[in-house]
């Protein structure tokens, strides 16, 4: 009789043990709130009611273990059912833990991303993750009851491989979507050149990334290729684009009057139109002496990286509507045939 008033003494005590942890697990949900980390949050709700089970059935096994039990019933005190258990228990940490990771970084990765496609990949992986780790923890219990599981690992490798080979693309465009969004190479809007390919980016996706081309045509890149690639953002470190327009003039020209006449044409473009900045200013070289012509570099600054074909327009129009007027001659490709009769 004694035996069992301690085991109910032991009982209690790990009951009252836990209602104490629960009250800390409330409170510490509490403060877990006001803090502006979601990872305390996360750590909180994945050991807190675990911990409060644990206590419980922890004081329920050393009660057990203190009083009489009835014939057929000792296998209860083998302690490698509380070993089971206390797998089982890790299994529901970690599978939690694992999945409000998931769940909170995978919904802020896919805030980001246009379409609901990746939403769904986000709740197909945290689903995985869950699946997984208790297949894992099921087979840790049967092993450690002393049950062979070797079919079972045979089984799930197989599985597993049919499934890592039919999903390779899917799960490498995924992770590469991630690296975008993580590493910023660029970003909605930016015109990119990837591939030898230049337009805008209009979609960022879970398995691919969409460009709309100068001429109005829509690229669809696997972000797996994306991510191996050398990328060329027009639209960083900032909008502004370098504009090299060339010019030539024929032999005889006056060179410091061309050179003023061009730097004259892409001032007043800087000050008169929405097109060419001011700063930095405008500039022309003189190059070389070309085979038939005298070849200069006009460099202009674009106020967008889209605007360089209204900038080349212009400024074009300017010289030669200038070059007319002050009688400079544009020259082309000639060739001089002489023929010598025989005697």
């Amino acid at each position: 009789m004694a035996d069992l008033w301690v085991g109910v003494l032991i009982l209690i005590v790990g009951l009252v043990g836990s209602l104490v942890a629960y009250q800390i697990y409330r409170w510490l949900s509490a403060r877990a709130d006001l803090t502006e980390s979601k990872f305390d949050d996360i750590l909180v709700l994945a050991v807190g009611r675990p911990l409060i089970i644990a206590i419980f059935v922890v004081s329920l096994y050393m009660a057990v273990g203190v009083v009489e039990l009835p014939a057929g019933y000792e296998w209860i005190r083998n302690s490698k059912y509380l070993g089971a258990f206390f797998i089982l228990l890790g299994a529901w940490v970690v599978s939690t833990f694992a999945q409000s990771v998931l769940a909170l970084y995978g919904s802020w990765m896919a805030a980001r991303i246009e379409g609901d496609l990746d939403d769904r990949i986000i709740a197909f992986l945290e689903h995985a993750a869950r699946y997984i780790i208790w297949f894992i923890a099921f087979l840790l219990v049967l092993s450690y009851l002393g049950i062979d599981i070797t079919p079972l690992i045979a089984g799930a490798g197989i599985f597993g491989l049919a499934i890592a080979l039919a999903a390779q693309d899917l799960i490498s465009n995924f992770f590469g979507g991630a690296l975008i969004l993580i590493d910023k190479p660029f970003k909605m809007n930016d015109r990119v050149k990837i591939e030898g390919y230049l337009g805008d980016v209009i979609s960022i996706g879970p398995r691919s990334t969409r460009i709309q081309t100068l001429d109005h045509q829509l690229l669809t890149i696997p972000n797996s290729k994306i991510a191996n690639s050398i990328i060329t953002n027009y639209a960083m470190p900032d909008i502004k684009l370098k504009i090299k327009i060339p010019v030539s003039v024929a032999y005889g020209s006056d060179v410091r009057k061309v050179k003023e006449i061009l730097l004259e044409i892409g001032n007043e473009a800087a000050r008169a139109s929405d097109y060419v900045l001011l700063d930095p200013a405008p500039s022309v070289y003189f190059l070389e002496f070309g085979a038939s012509s005298l070849d200069f570099m006009m460099v202009l600054w674009a106020r967008q990286f889209n605007m360089a074909w209204d900038v080349k327009d212009h400024i074009n129009y300017c010289i030669n509507e200038r070059f007319v007027a002050e009688g400079i001659e544009i020259p082309f490709p000639q060739m001089d045939v002489h023929i010598r009769d025989q005697p």
